[in-house]
């Protein structure tokens, strides 16, 4: 118990500049205070966002960047006020790591749209120290923003599941979407699309994967039970489908038209925006206003949620298909996810791969 009284020298993989090419990178953990708990890393996702970051895409990185949120580790030292966890014990970080836990939305146990918000990297914590993710040894994470991970989920499993599986489990609870019977559309097949589509099935709903060409049909209905699929460019099919779905989990992270997926929604449905894209969409406004139909975005989920997420996914069986790597492949896995050549999640090795001297 009690806090490190020194700071801890660790090793990541980071990014050094825009090309976002990651190496090896030393640095020193914060000092932990009563509440923080020091985490050794185990396991951490690869998510499309830690692309978008380390190659400046959204215009804010700042650098050496160390990514990484869907992270799962062993606690191996707690602070003095830490009631939660204990050594020994398997949990999971995500997205943030910090709020101002003053503003509405923090009192309200949303904290994830606190305008405060730590990020888990390319930030700086309340002491002025950079945060780094997951592709390092260890982190120090505040207890508030860790979560056990439940037996029944394998810990390489789990990992992909604190950001795209919450992701994708936070607009459902919060649009009244979980009950069974209803009618799903899935856009976008990768990361967070194929947890959209496990999700979906285990709430009782019928799931139409939307995709821009016919190459992931097998993958959808015979790997991931999808009960249908749509080509986006075929007209007839997509004519066919208008006025059939209650909601559509929109995952594509790049810019696309709007119109050809609000057709497919009934009246009051939903198209949920949960791609990062940096380009403006469009719409023509009539087809959201003949349909009452709604546009509406949601960010991963509050850590609440993300208990709730895992208890479901342990209770219902939900995993991740992930294609796990050591962390001297994440240049090329990098690359791979660039191109859409992952069949789910890399999810990186971190313990195995031995990155501290």
């Amino acid at each position: 118990m009690g806090s490190l009284k020194t700071e801890k020298t660790v090793t990541g993989w980071a990014a050094r500049d825009s090309s976002g090419i990651l190496s090896p990178y030393s640095y020193t953990l914060r000092k932990t205070g009563p509440e923080d708990v020091v985490i050794k890393v185990l396991f951490c996702g690869v998510c499309h966002t830690d692309l978008h970051q380390t190659k400046n895409d959204l215009g804010m990185s700042k650098y050496p960047m160390v990514p990484g949120h869907e992270v799962v580790g062993e606690v191996v030292e707690v602070g003095a006020e830490v009631s939660k966890f204990e050594v020994a014990d398997t949990v999971g970080a995500g997205v943030i790591v910090g709020c101002c836990r003053e503003c509405a939305p923090c009192k309200a146990d949303t904290e994830q749209y606190c305008s405060r918000k730590i990020w888990s990297y390319n930030d700086v914590y309340t002491d002025g120290k950079p945060t780094q993710g997951g592709f390092a040894s260890a982190m120090v994470v505040d207890q508030k923003f860790l979560v056990k991970i439940p037996p029944g989920l394998a810990p390489e499993q789990a990992a992909p599941l604190l950001c795209a599986g919450l992701t994708v489990y936070s607009p459902m609870k919060h649009f009244g979407l979980m009950e069974t019977g209803l009618s799903a559309g899935v856009l976008g097949l990768g990361g967070v699309g194929h947890m959209g589509v496990k999700f979906a099935k285990a709430m009782g709903h019928h799931v139409t994967v939307i995709s821009s060409s016919d190459k992931k049909r097998a993958e959808a209905v015979h790997h991931l039970g999808a009960d249908s699929y749509l080509v986006s460019s075929d007209e007839a099919g997509m004519a066919a489908a208008a006025d059939t779905l209650d909601y559509i989990i929109d995952t594509v992270p790049a810019f696309h038209p709007l119109e050809p997926y609000l057709s497919l929604l009934k009246l009051n449905g939903k198209l949920i925006l949960l791609g990062v894209i940096n380009q403006p969409l469009q719409f023509l406004t009539p087809m959201v206003m003949l349909g009452r139909k709604s546009i509406t975005g949601s960010f991963i989920g509050s850590m609440q949620e993300t208990r709730e997420m895992l208890e479901f996914c342990e209770a219902k069986g939900v995993t991740s298909m992930i294609e796990v790597v050591k962390m001297d492949y994440a240049n090329e896995a990098f690359k791979r996810l660039e191109r859409n050549d992952v069949r789910y999640r890399f999810v990186i090795d971190v313990a195995g791969s031995n990155l501290d001297p």
